[in-house]
């Protein structure tokens, strides 16, 4: 039990977090995705999207590209491979908690 109470504190706070965790899953399955549908998909609001974002972008994690298309800014996010690497080492902690008894 101590064991995975360890596990679970060691985890990384940038992801585990909830709408940082949601932004994370959801890039992770994608190549990229522009800020508008990860809004709709985690059903934050655009600040507090953007505050995530920024979070994730500090670490690393997410890269954020802006674009003018159409006179209007298109903001696109896609994981870095650190925050690739990040997610993949949140799950296997995660996974290691949930499978062993």
């Amino acid at each position: 039990m101590s064991n995975h109470l360890e596990t679970i504190a060691s985890l990384d706070k940038k992801i585990h977090e909830p709408a940082r965790l949601a932004i994370m899953m959801l890039l992770y399955v994608v190549d990229n995705a522009d800020f508008l549908y990860i809004q709709k998909q985690t059903q934050l609001t655009k600040g507090n999207l953007s505050s995530h974002l920024s979070t994730l972008e500090e670490a690393n994690y997410v890269a954020i590209e802006k674009t003018i298309k159409d006179k209007t800014t298109h903001t696109s996010c896609s994981l870095t491979p650190l925050g690739r690497q990040a997610f993949e080492q949140y799950r296997r902690q995660i996974n290691t908690v949930f499978n062993e008894r």
